[in-house]
């Protein structure tokens, strides 16, 4: 692995850590992203609501608004279909409570990922009319490409209103009320970068904003603060950049995530082991709680964590978390086996494949993203795999920052039957029998943006440090960097000759893990450890440079710091 570092000129960082009154690492953190206004760096460590953007100014919200204080005046019935990830189950939990609050019904539901499909499919919203055909029709997290489904709808007389962020495939569905910055023209603006989740809540400021103008008394019910936790959820767990309008909202709904308001949120935590009492970094919703939300869409029915996060009696939240809970262990033995099937399939494509196509039959959907990503990290290549099933393939591609994927695709849709997503992560089908002219085009694609050449593994180190300045007042300061994610990763430092004292200690399988040991400031040890690199232990008490994540360790109530090891060499 080949260890990177920018540097920045030296009186740029002194300039900023002067300015804003903070040591020259915070600075080249802030360097490292983007930031070298003073000003903008100062909003950036200490994000504040206030700076939220008016929720007007985002295309077509007005019309939102102004349907939706209909419907609620008027008593009418609304459905709302999210989609079966957290950002869309999150959306649609936001936007139930809020309606609910108001006192208006809405019935929700989500696609069935095997029988229905993504999105807004004939057979989803079928489904979701059993019980009669509403007003209004809400999608959240899907929709922008479901032109047939809304014309369909509206020759039901129902009308249509749409939340979206992912990117336009085809022409957008007219006749209806769509907001999506993407295909607005407005993805450079402060909430261009939103999700899903992030977007409904700007729906919601704006009409609690018009309620307030109306004098409505039902207003005093609604408290926008205390939705910022979903917000944090969906935010984290789609990936999207955590700058701007999303670091705001994901900073303070971390906050709210640690009040554990909500009966399924407390249900939830106790089923991912994070305590009461204890801080909830990105990480635990990316790792922990994102997981178990996202387990029941891919392998059972997603309204599970919509019941749970809008229900208020503690035994049933526990319940369902629990269920939860099997259902991430049941998907974690089915991603195994897959993934052991889909990497053979890939090393037979190596070395000469630019990009990765690896398929078969009755995979399970809901779990083919996550071995994409797999593959593509392993890889550092884009990586597409599929499930064959029917007559079709259907499955999910991710990519590398070099490779957007769909400015590949667009190059060949009439390969494809349904596509679409984001630059590193989309979903796709197609027939089985223009399986085998995809692989060509989509490698040809890949190979024409890579320049046939595959970028080799970098480790970026965002700063270098000496092992003297390993302290808690360092970590302490560190933490307005948070919350770490897309656009601002977790910073990995370099520490130049120093060493693991001692002895390290194996633990896990195998011996797969370690603890160590290694100098810190003022003489003191810092304790450290190693994930997963147990088979090739470090020598001790011998000078190395290390690459290492610091963070807090919270256990039995203590709070202390910790280094994580993510790489070591010998000085050079």
């Amino acid at each position: 692995m080949i260890w990177e570092s920018r540097e920045f000129p030296r009186e740029a960082i002194e300039s900023l850590s002067d300015q804003l009154k903070v040591s020259p690492t915070l600075a080249t953190l802030l360097l490292r992203i983007g930031i070298c206004d003073p000003d903008d760096a100062a909003r950036f460590i200490h994000p504040d609501l206030n700076d939220l953007e008016d929720p007007f100014y985002l295309k077509n919200i007005d019309r939102a608004v102004q349907r939706l204080y209909k419907a609620i005046k008027g008593g009418e019935s609304i459905v709302v279909q999210g989609d079966y990830d957290v950002d869309g189950i999150t959306s649609t939990v936001l936007f139930v409570s809020i309606l609910r609050k108001l006192k208006l019904s809405v019935r929700y539901f989500v696609a069935r990922r095997k029988e229905e499909g993504y999105g807004l499919s004939r057979a989803s919203i079928d489904r979701s009319l059993e019980n009669g055909v509403p007003d209004i029709f809400v999608a959240l997290d899907c929709g922008t490409n479901s032109t047939e489904e809304v014309d369909y709808l509206n020759s039901l007389g129902v009308d249509v209103i749409i939340f979206d962020h992912h990117r336009c495939s085809k022409e957008t569905p007219e006749d209806c009320i769509l907001v999506n910055p993407y295909i607005s023209d407005q993805k450079s603006t402060p909430w261009g970068q939103l999700c899903s989740v992030g977007l409904v809540f700007k729906w919601m400021h704006a009409l609690v904003q018009h309620l307030r103008r109306e004098s409505d008394p039902l207003v005093s019910k609604i408290s926008l603060r205390d939705s910022l936790d979903l917000v944090a959820l969906g935010t984290i767990a789609d990936l999207v950049p955590l700058k701007g309008e999303n670091r705001i909202l994901t900073r303070f709904g971390l906050l709210e995530l640690e009040k554990r308001s909500r009966r399924g949120i407390q249900a939830l935590c106790e089923v991912s082991k994070i305590n009461p009492g204890q801080a909830i970094f990105s990480a635990d919703v990316s790792y922990r709680l994102g997981p178990r939300i996202n387990a029941s869409g891919r392998l059972a029915n997603a309204e599970l964590p919509i019941d749970m996060l809008l229900e208020d009696d503690r035994s049933l939240c526990k319940q369902a978390a629990e269920q939860l809970n099997r259902l991430n262990r049941q998907r974690q033995e089915i991603e195994r086996g897959i993934v052991k099937e889909a990497t053979q399939k890939a090393n037979e494509q190596l070395p000469d494949a630019m990009g990765l196509v690896v398929y078969g039959v009755d995979w399970h959907p809901g779990v083919v993203g996550i071995v994409a990503g797999k593959l593509c990290r392993e890889h550092n290549r884009p990586s597409v795999v599929l499930s064959i099933e029917g007559g079709e393939a259907k499955g999910s591609g991710r990519s590398i920052p070099e490779v957007n994927l769909l400015e590949v695709l667009k190059n060949f849709p009439h390969l494809l039957k349904h596509w679409g997503g984001h630059p590193r992560a989309m979903g796709i089908t197609l027939e089985t029998e223009n399986l085998e002219a995809f692989v060509e085009a989509f490698n040809l694609g890949v190979g024409k943006i890579l320049q046939n050449e595959v970028p080799s593994t970098t480790l970026e180190i965002a700063d270098w440090i000496s092992s003297d300045a390993l302290s808690e007042a360092l970590l302490r300061e560190l933490d307005c960097m948070h919350p770490y994610g897309e656009g601002n990763p977790e910073p990995i430092f370099g520490i130049r000759n120093t060493q693991f004292l001692g002895r390290l200690i194996s633990f896990g399988s195998e011996g797969i893990h370690f603890r160590f040991q290694i100098p810190g400031a003022h003489g003191r040890l810092v304790n450290g450890v190693a994930w997963n690199k147990g088979k090739n232990l470090p020598p001790v008490n011998t000078p190395l440079d290390l690459a290492c994540k610091l963070n807090w360790n919270q256990w039995n109530g203590r709070k202390y710091m910790q280094v994580e090891l993510i790489d070591w060499c010998f000085p050079r």
